[in-house]
């Protein structure tokens, strides 16, 4: 048996955990791995390398991912999709395990329709893939978002000002919610609740008249004020999986903040250093867990399927209904709501 693995869109701790115990448990049981470089480019290239068990060993400690990645969606290449079939062909492939957010798990979807024995696994930070409570990355990105807050509010309380944190998150806001309720964010805006410029204002004006002379808002790349269609970007330039690039939101709601309240304002974009680092003791236990179950997977033949977490559980469901993005709840919407007015 030869298993190939991928890592596929945006790079997050506890990646190279997966790829560690993927080797592992095919060694177990006599399989070979080949890992293919920078996401489905490496599929469609041809670009490989054999993971030994020395290849791997130890790197379950370290953030990224060895085996590279990209957003290279191959229905968008020409002929991509035959050029994956042709290095599977090639390569002896007898089953392919790829890891990756909704983006990479749906083209993996698309695939496996087209024959090719795939087990997926969850990969994003902003903890948007359905079906599973937590993806893999998630809870080091929370800490290192928490620890960024924590330290803005020395610098927020020692000059009077108000922050403005912009947190990942391009359609939901997990990232901002607990990164926000852990760092002790004052004000915390979503994607999935549309906001009102004046309304933050508000509560920025009440917290100065109890004494409160400073205030932390945390707000995600995808949230937007009330009555504005499009999310606010640094470019209408679109990636192959026709995602626009975000940003600016916390810089919109600096200039508003400061001009209608009369507070000195500031704002903060924590960008990629919270994808970046090692991951935490969650996502590196969580990690090894994916991957043993992934080959355990592709042993009894369960292709078309991603593991993923129930509780404590590691479970498998078919890929088709982990696909839909995973956006905050109602009961998390009204702990936001509630949170924002006290």
């Amino acid at each position: 048996m030869k298993i190939g693995i991928l890592t596929g869109g945006g790079d997050c701790p506890g990646l190279n955990a997966i790829i560690e115990a993927v080797v592992k448990r095919a060694n177990d049981y006599e399989y070979e791995v080949l890992g293919f470089l920078k996401g489905y480019a490496g599929l469609i290239n041809g670009e490989w390398k054999p993971l030994s068990i020395e290849d791997v060993e130890g790197i379950s400690l370290t953030g990224g991912t060895i085996l590279g990645t990209s957003r290279v969606n191959p229905f968008k290449r020409e002929d991509g999709p035959q050029k994956v079939m042709e290095t599977i062909k090639n390569c002896r492939i007898d089953a392919m395990i790829i890891i990756g957010g909704d983006d990479t798990l749906g083209a993996a979807h698309k695939l496996y329709g087209m024959g090719l024995p795939i087990v997926g696994v969850p990969k994003t930070i902003d903890n948007d893939v359905s079906e599973t409570d937590y993806s893999i990355g998630f809870m080091t990105a929370i800490e290192t978002i928490s620890k960024s807050i924590e330290k803005l509010h020395t610098t927020a309380k020692s000059h009077e000002r108000v922050i403005v944190v912009e947190v990942m998150g391009r359609y939901a806001g997990w990232l901002t919610l607990f990164g926000g309720l852990a760092g002790g964010a004052h004000i915390i805006l979503v994607p999935e609740k549309p906001f009102k410029i004046e309304e933050v204002c508000e509560i920025i004006l009440r917290r100065e008249k109890e004494g409160k002379k400073y205030t932390i808002v945390a707000v995600a790349e995808g949230a937007k004020p009330e009555n504005v269609e499009d999310l606010i970007t640094v470019s209408k330039e679109r990636d192959e999986f026709g995602h626009v690039r975000l940003g600016g939101i916390a810089k919109l709601l600096e200039r508003e903040i400061a001009e209608r309240t009369g507070k000195e304002t500031r704002s903060v974009v924590l960008g990629h250093v919270q994808r970046g680092g090692a991951p935490c003791a969650f996502d590196k236990i969580l990690g090894i867990k994916l991957g043993f179950r992934a080959v355990d997977l592709v042993k009894e033949g369960r292709f078309g399927y991603m593991i993923c977490l129930r509780g404590t559980e590691i479970i498998a469901v078919k890929m088709e209904s982990a696909l839909k993005q995973k956006k905050l709840d109602k009961e998390a919407i009204q702990l936001i709501n509630f949170f924002n007015k006290t």
